[in-house]
């Protein structure tokens, strides 16, 4: 189905694009032709899902296919807990169509409005250090290559490419179905408390090890750190979730009101920020619930932001943190957002940002109306001399002859982009600045 073009932008406005045609692909076979017309007419195409990534890897110039119509379950393998969906199912969708069989996702991330595709395709990950990103999940997927012809990737066929297809940027061609594989359903006790900054990290390490999910942020110009801690439960455990009433005013008054009024004071009076954060990180975050695992996991984010995350070798997070913390009093920078960290377990796929090593992420974010450029930038120089990787879909400035160097499979996957995608079809600029043209 095809609905009148206009001009895409991504979640964040950091990136746009008028595309030349736009699709609404409902079926495998809609797919399978809308990339067969655009090889035939020598048009680029890609997929969009629902927009959530900072970068341009979804800018779509040629032809956009937008997979909202290619969501729901296909199939479920109940005695191995598998459950294989359309690519543009929305993360918050998958809760409801697993509950019917006592499953659930093993881990998320803190946002769920993604595509399940778009997740997957960009490295998407939540926190633990048992736990590895959303693509780890991923047992098998169908695509549509350039030929316009199906390619399954799974135990059975193709096997050796999971590792590739399962994190694969976009760049090997048109994801249709994904299987993931599940859990038994749990539920999550959560504890979320500010805390003396010096505590945090004191115990950072211990802290990542001992908690199934644990993450903190960290208002700059404070002395305080916003824990969270998860521990896992069985299905059967009692549930204390958050009272309506608390959970509104948390999340929408001030998560989203407040915090969107003190965004916007920020940008017009940049001196008011240190004595805001000191006051936010008194009052935000000190609760304990248990509920469903989806629930705990994921939170609103409605105030609007841009964002760069790396990926660092997980012992070194604390010395990363603090020079981050040094460059902001150095500088003299007055920063509303909190910084993030979190962590994951090493993972075997090609371009995962935990490829081979335990990791932890430090994510920076600005306000969207504000420029990120110097800030984000000099961060990343910090992260690149720990070693970082940078999230694929979140802003940061790497070409691909940096990130061939941090990825030891980066040429094997090359190669086979250059096996399913000789002509390029799904290029895009960001896809030939990070793996080259």
């Amino acid at each position: 189905m095809t609905r009148p073009e206009g001009t895409w932008q991504n979640w964040g406005r950091s990136a746009h694009v008028r595309p030349q045609r736009v699709e609404f692909p409902r079926s495998t076979d809609a797919v399978q032709r809308a990339v067969q017309a655009a090889k035939t007419r020598g048009m680029l195409i890609k997929a969009v899902g629902a927009g959530h990534s900072f970068t341009g890897i979804a800018v779509a110039p040629g032809v956009l296919l937008d997979l909202t119509d290619l969501t729901g379950l296909v199939d479920v393998d109940r005695e191995r807990g598998r459950v294989t969906l359309r690519a543009g199912t929305r993360l918050h969708q998958i809760p409801a169509l697993l509950e019917p069989y006592g499953l659930a996702m093993a881990n998320l991330g803190d946002i769920d409005r993604q595509s399940i595709a778009g997740a997957i395709s960009t490295g998407t990950h939540g926190t633990g250090s048992r736990f590895g990103g959303i693509s780890t999940q991923v047992v098998g997927a169908k695509l549509v290559t350039a030929d316009g012809e199906v390619l399954t990737v799974d135990e059975h066929e193709n096997a050796e490419l999971l590792p590739a297809v399962a994190l694969g940027l976009g760049a090997l061609g048109i994801l249709v179905e994904v299987t993931v594989q599940c859990v038994p359903s749990f539920v999550l006790h959560a504890v979320e408390r500010p805390e003396l900054l010096g505590d945090v990290l004191g115990t950072l390490d211990d802290r990542a090890d001992a908690a199934d999910h644990f993450e903190f942020y960290w208002f700059p110009h404070t002395d305080r750190g916003m824990t969270k801690t998860n521990t896992r439960l069985p299905a059967d455990a009692p549930r204390h979730p958050l009272p309506a009433v608390g959970k509104w005013l948390d999340d929408v008054v001030i998560g989203t009101a407040v915090h969107e009024a003190v965004c916007r004071l920020g940008k017009l009076a940049p001196a008011s920020i240190p004595a805001v954060n000191r006051a936010a990180a008194k009052i935000w975050g000190d609760r304990e619930f248990t509920d469903a695992s989806h629930r705990v996991f994921a939170t609103n984010r409605d105030v609007r932001f841009r964002e760069m995350e790396y990926a660092l070798p997980a012992d070194n997070v604390r010395p990363a943190f603090d020079a981050v913390r040094a460059l902001i009093d150095e500088r003299g920078w007055r920063i509303s957002f909190p910084i993030e960290v979190r962590f994951a377990a090493a993972d075997d796929l090609w371009l995962s940002t935990a490829h081979g090593r335990a990791s932890g992420y430090i994510a920076v974010h600005r306000y969207w109306r504000e420029d990120p450029t110097e800030y984000f930038e000099a961060v990343e120089q910090i992260m690149l001399s720990f070693g970082g990787r940078p999230h694929w879909g979140k802003m940061h400035t790497l070409d691909a002859s940096i990130l061939r160097e941090r990825y030891p499979r980066f040429d094997d996957f090359v190669a086979l982009r250059d096996r399913l995608d000789p002509d390029r079809m799904f290029r895009n600029r960001y896809l030939d600045r990070v793996l080259g043209e």
